[in-house]
């Protein structure tokens, strides 16, 4: 079972009163650097004017826009659609009470949420070298909103191809050693969001976040064939399919009247269901160079999954032996917030597979500790396996400029 992210928005106890005082913690000191730090999972707020330019004459009028609320809030206009929270748990900054999935306005949010150098000054801060942002609630973490309410392809199109290039241009060139390029792909058709990747690439793009369930959206499975034109360019350019909990556009739950801390503690539980749903789909299998990353899902589950893995090949129950614990290693990475009895684990799930995020600007963030808290993690490793885990495994991955100075 699964709730709508617009439903849990709604839900009692989960907060989203713009009206309640906004309160900004003092600004943090730079955190003391023990390591270089890749974050491969952070967000960008996007900001008033991402679209200021970026669509053609005959769609300018089409293009989403922040509009001034009744009740004081600001919210995005689009497609006659009105979508009230601008920060979508954009509070990093915050004091504990106030975390909750506002802000309703820009002004309510660390200015790093949404401006490309106060979130290079956030970075350095926390003791970030580099990151991979996904988007925020106007597009939706796989551009869904953009790619699919529109009735005229042309104008889905042009949504999605404005905000890639913005993000290309605007955010990630600000400084292109501190930023991967992440596109949004184009769900209307397969072999169109193939051609699109293979653009992008050559324009410098290294990833595409993608639905994990996209069924869920309403498209076609991935285990019908349908999207391997597009598996297809991905390992052709070597572009990593990042699937981030939350794109099927809903979080796991169980009974309808659970409380919000159920949808909280299974927040991860995404990570594990689609990441089985991937590894027997075929997909691996088919595009063996294909690369998957879980995008927030965790890693403490990882070592149950492999160790089913194998239970399943070996007795060759409903398996037709092509699915083995190093072919799940071979074509999925998984990132580790703050999982300290995840890293215990690390000969099981393999030291080239964890990455690290710091989930900046949700409330879920290890910003701006990320640095002391990944110390006191992986003090029991090697300085190999921290160098790697830190953020060699991700410059490897994403085919990313090398730190011009690496620690530990």
């Amino acid at each position: 079972m699964g709730m709508p992210v617009d439903d849990l928005i709604k839900r009692s106890g989960i907060g989203r009163d713009h009206a309640k005082t906004v309160t900004f913690l003092p600004e943090p000191e730079p955190r003391e650097v023990w390591a270089t730090i890749f974050s491969v999972d952070d967000h960008v707020v996007e900001p008033p004017d991402i679209f200021d330019g970026r669509f053609s004459a005959r769609f300018a009028d089409d293009a989403p826009r922040v509009i001034e609320t009744d009740d004081g809030g600001q919210a995005w206009l689009w497609q006659d659609q009105v979508l009230p929270n601008v920060g979508f748990n954009a509070v990093a900054g915050r004091p504990s009470e106030e975390l909750s999935f506002e802000p309703t306005r820009f002004e309510h949010m660390r200015r790093g949420a949404w401006d490309v150098k106060a979130r290079l000054h956030d970075m350095d801060l926390g003791g970030i070298w580099a990151s991979v942002c996904f988007p925020s609630f106007l597009p939706g973490f796989v551009g869904q909103r953009l790619s699919l309410w529109p009735k005229d392809d042309a104008l889905a199109k042009a949504a999605v191809r404005a905000y890639n290039s913005w993000h290309l241009e605007a955010w990630c060139r600000a400084d292109p050693d501190r930023f991967v390029p992440q596109q949004i792909a184009y769900l209307r058709d397969a072999e169109e969001a193939a051609a699109e990747i293979r653009s992008n690439a050559a324009l410098g793009f290294k990833a595409v976040t993608f639905s994990e369930a996209p069924f869920k959206l309403g498209l076609p499975t991935i285990h019908s064939g349908y999207w391997d034109p597009f598996f297809a360019a991905c390992e052709e350019t070597e572009t990593v399919i990042c699937l981030h909990v939350g794109s099927a556009g809903e979080t796991p739950t169980t009974s309808p009247d659970a409380p919000p801390m159920v949808i909280g503690q299974l927040f991860a539980a995404s990570g594990l269901i689609y990441a089985v749903d991937w590894l027997y789909s075929g997909v691996p299998v088919r595009f063996p160079k294909i690369k998957i990353c879980m995008s927030e899902g965790g890693i403490g589950w990882v070592p149950g999954v492999i160790d089913r893995i194998e239970n399943i090949r070996e007795r060759d129950i409903v398996s037709d032996g092509s699915v083995d614990a190093e072919l799940f290693r071979r074509n999925f990475w998984f990132c580790a917030l703050n999982e300290p009895s995840g890293f215990r684990s690390v000969d099981v799930i393999g030291v080239d597979n964890i990455l690290i995020e710091s989930d900046y600007p949700h409330s879920d963030s290890t910003w701006p500790d990320t640095q002391p808290l990944l110390e006191r993690h992986l003090a029991g490793l090697s300085i190999e396996e921290q160098r790697k885990i830190c953020w060699q495994n991700a410059t490897t991955l994403f085919g990313h400029t090398t730190p011009p100075s690496s620690l530990p």
